[in-house]
């Protein structure tokens, strides 16, 4: 066993990181059933789970992917892509409508492709997504001032605006449209909020003339919208007819003073019910046939913000600006019951409440999705798998809780979230998606080595600190192995305000700190950085952006970009370019010379060789990446087939080069890695791609071809580039990972390696005395692994690759023993080492977080007057 490891460690608390408050989650809808009344069984596979949207107050949208794709997930959902908005703005409302929904079955969960995604941020546009570029693809006016709430209505063909004039206003979504539908009469308030009530089926008799015996009468199966209710600032509550758009009825909440109750969120159930929560904190149920109230809750303190209703329809979910989320479940009329003489009725009942966030909670979503039918076409889904209900507000996290009901005992519930053997609402465990500094779980901060310089990103500024080397001596060890640097150990030497057309996605500092890169989704920025006495002057190179765009062949490409990697002597540089997948290298040459594009790499645009997102080897574009050589006739040749199919749009969000600069490896969201030789600037090899997108990924500086990756549910795939392949020992390494590490309920972030690992000319290959350990960092938000591994000590000859199960469970427990995982700094920003034994942990504890937002809701109860 290895002796035990000791490193000064950095705790950087000075970075002040701003996370954005979470204003809007959606998950998509499921596509309409038949309306013959045809309800299929619940489906015998797996379930499956949408994307998660996650609205910010920054304007930007995560959309989270389940990961791993199976049942039950440590890590749950995994921001898998960012949506950069423009700046200024921010997410008020997110909906979530199918593309196209008569060409999906019924029980079929949508996936990016099949789904459209709409925004608005309290003005009076309305944004649709691109989810393939990640930018707005197009807007429309709402033509009645600012919006302050939207639903799409069940069959995802009109979206309902709630606007300031007191108008509804539906858009026509149908063949992938975004054009004004009608309006419904005014009303003297705002509409603050609305919701469809349950579609009517309806079946049309259309024929067709056809040959003769193709002649024949055909069934058109549709469904009709009826009505729309909304909550106004004028204490009521309207129900609309859809085929007129004059108001049904008019139904009052409670006022008090004589001051408006404002109506903040209405749902609507399959049955007619209408529940509406407001500023008084009142839950409300109604009944839409009579426009009267059935029953009353005062469940909150303070406003009820929002409101979701539970997969089956028997549950509703309300939360607000008292933090707390509370559950109503729907108590069924006894029946049968001879022992009484009168049975109870049918009603609600405020089963739970839990306190969940820190701050106000602004947002709630639900999977599997409720979708509002009439009670003969009710979706049945299985009772042996808890919902998950994930809420969002001022405290930055999401957090995701079982929400089973206490009443289903026919059968042992699973527990999705795998956080405890309990899935009902009230017991079981919930977690938290951790916030990251980067979009698309990327890192917004950085480290110079050689000037011991940090960065950190924000929407559109910049700042960099200096961290002063450790003590001489080496203090005490605490009881983890680690030594604290004590006192103030570092300085803030420049802060930048950059003038951007959307939220910046990437940065990065060269290690000898005289470059300095910077982008937002449009336009990269270069900075040549000078010191002096101690600050750092930064000076723009003005036609950097110019020089890239020359070498892009789209007239109207952008020179945005999503990732960078400076080589360790910075005099190249590697980005990806947003919007295209091109994959550019720049000479910097000197500060007196200007940046020079050597090469455009075309790879990630491939169209061929690859089969649902999977590399399959024997395609002409893929023989030629998989041969043993990389002649440059053979690369332009390829890059004249690439331009001439048809391009994939693909995000390159993964870079990171080799510690000799001879490696770049490039990865991006459909899971295809390839490498690059950066001396020859040509392209090596594709990687086998994996069934997940790479999380994170970096090369072993004392061994620079061997390239490791880990992947969203914390497993490890590493490969010798040089080779292209993957080593035996790693095989042996990577599927013998310590179950803590891999149920870890946070996905790894980052890897990092120390540089006093010993050299590979100091390791005795084959010999019966133990070789020098080599040792790699993961970390994610809660944790930091240490994990050893032997790349040259450890081979694994022919006759123990087949040893028995016992013996492989022996392999895992000698594994278990080079394992170390600490849980002492929380949340983690990003780990990496500055020198040799120094690690810099940055935090960004949240009640330094909250301290910066307005005092939350409290109301004493005891001792009040």
């Amino acid at each position: 066993m290895a002796e035990p490891t000791t490193l000064s460690v950095h705790r950087c608390r000075f970075v002040d990181f701003a996370p954005s408050a979470i204003t809007a989650l959606a998950l998509p809808p499921l596509p309409l059933p038949s309306p013959k009344g045809k309800n299929p069984a619940p489906s015998k596979e797996a379930p499956k789970f949408g994307t998660l949207a996650v609205g910010h107050a920054n304007g930007n949208i995560d959309l989270c992917e389940w990961s791993p794709r199976q049942l039950q997930s440590s890590q749950a959902w995994v921001t898998r892509q960012t949506l950069s908005a423009p700046y200024p703005s921010k997410v008020d409302s997110l909906v979530f409508v199918i593309r196209h929904p008569e060409r999906l079955p019924s029980e079929s969960v949508p996936s990016c492709s099949d789904l459209r995604l709409f925004s608005s941020g309290g003005g009076s546009d309305l944004l649709e997504w691109d989810l393939e570029k990640d930018c707005v693809r197009r807007t429309l006016g709402s033509q009645g001032g600012s919006i302050w709430c939207m639903a799409a209505n069940p069959a995802s063909s009109t979206l309902a605006l709630g606007c300031e004039d007191g108008t509804v206003r539906l858009i026509s979504l149908v063949h992938d449209t975004l054009t004004h539908l009608r309006k419904f009469d005014k009303v003297k308030c705002r509409i603050l909020s609305l919701a469809w009530g349950p579609p009517i089926p309806r079946a049309t008799q259309t024929s067709t003339q056809k040959d003769d015996d193709d002649s024949s009468e055909d069934e058109e199966e549709d469904w009709t919208d009826s009505w729309i209710v909304t909550g106004g600032s004028d204490s009521s509550l309207r129900k609309w007819d859809v085929s007129t758009g004059r108001v049904v009825d008019r139904l009052m909440v409670d006022k008090t003073r004589g001051e408006r109750t404002l109506v903040w969120t209405v749902g609507a159930l399959g049955d007619g019910t209408i529940i509406s929560g407001d500023s008084l904190g009142n839950v409300k149920f109604w009944d839409s046939r009579t426009c009267t109230q059935i029953q009353s809750f005062p469940a909150h303190g303070a406003d009820v913000l929002c409101l979701i209703c539970g997969p089956d329809g028997g549950t509703v979910y309300t939360s607000g600006v008292d933090q707390k989320v509370t559950q109503f479940s729907f108590i069924k009329a006894q029946q049968g019951n001879s022992t009484t003489t009168k049975s109870p009725a049918s009603r609600w009942v405020q089963s739970a409440s839990r306190r969940l966030h820190a701050h106000d909670v602004r947002a709630l979503a639900m999977w599997p999705p409720y979708t509002i039918l009439p009670s003969s076409h009710r979706r049945r889904y299985p009772i042996d798998v808890a919902p998950i209900l994930a809420s969002g507000g001022l405290d930055m996290t999401v957090v995701l809780t079982p929400a089973a009901l206490s009443t289903n005992t026919i059968v042992k519930v699973i527990n999705p979230l795998n956080t405890s053997s309990h899935a009902t609402f009230d017991d079981a465990y919930h977690r938290k998606i951790a916030y990251t500094t980067g979009p698309s779980s990327t890192s917004g901060l950085c480290i110079a080595k050689a000037t011991r310089l940090l960065t950190c990103m924000r929407e559109r500024s910049l700042s960099i600190w200096r961290i002063h080397p450790k003590a001489s001596a080496v203090d005490e060890e605490d009881a983890e192995g680690v030594t604290p640097v004590e006192g103030r150990g570092w300085d803030k030497v420049l802060d930048m305000e950059l003038n951007v057309n959307t939220n910046l996605v990437a940065c990065r500092i060269s290690d000898d700190a005289r470059w300095l890169v910077v982008s937002d989704l449009y336009e990269t920025k270069l900075f040549s950085l000078n010191e002096v006495d101690g600050d750092i002057i930064p000076s723009r190179i003005r036609d950097f952006s110019s020089t890239i765009k020359a070498q892009l062949p789209e007239a109207n490409a952008t020179t945005g970009a999503l990732a960078f990697a400076f080589t360790p002597d910075s005099s190249k540089l590697a980005m990806s370019v947003a919007l295209s997948g091109y994959i550019l290298i720049i000479d910097l040459h000197s500060h007196d010379e200007k940046p020079t594009v050597l090469r455009r790499f075309n790879q990630h645009r491939k169209s061929n060789g690859y089969i649902g997102n999977r590399v399959v080897r024997g395609r002409r574009a893929v023989d030629a990446d998989l041969s043993s050589g990389s002649e440059a006739e053979e690369d332009e040749k390829d890059e004249e087939e690439i331009e001439e199919q048809k391009p994939i749009l693909a995000r390159i969000t993964r870079m990171v080069i080799s510690a000799d600069g001879q490696w770049l490896a490039t990865s991006d969201d459909l899971s295809r890695t390839h490498i690059f030789n950066m001396d020859s600037i040509q392209h090596h090899c594709i990687l086998p791609s994996s069934p997940l997108p790479v999380q994170t990924m970096s090369f072993d500086p004392k061994q620079p071809n061997i390239l490791i990756m880990a992947f969203p549910n914390n497993t490890m795939q590493i490969y010798d580039v040089e080779a292209k392949q993957s080593p035996i020992w790693a095989q042996d390494f990577c599927n013998s990972l310590p179950k803590r590490f891999t149920h870890a309920h946070d996905p790894v972030l980052g890897i990092a390696f120390d540089s006093i690992a010993p050299a590979a000319s100091d390791m005795v290959v084959d010999s019966p005395a133990p070789a020098p350990q080599r040792f790699v960092l993961l970390w994610g938000s809660t944790w930091i692994c240490k994990l050893n591994y032997n790349p040259l000590g450890g081979r694994v000859s022919k006759k123990r690759h087949r040893e028995t199960n016992a013996e492989t469970s022996e392999s895992q427990t000698q594994t278990a023993r080079h394992f170390k995982m600490i849980t002492q700094y929380r949340p983690i920003l990003y780990v990496d080492f500055v020198a040799s034994g120094e690690l810099v942990v940055v935090e960004r504890p949240l009640v330094d977080v909250l301290a910066t937002l307005p005092p939350a809701y409290f109301k004493p109860k005891y001792g009040a007057s």
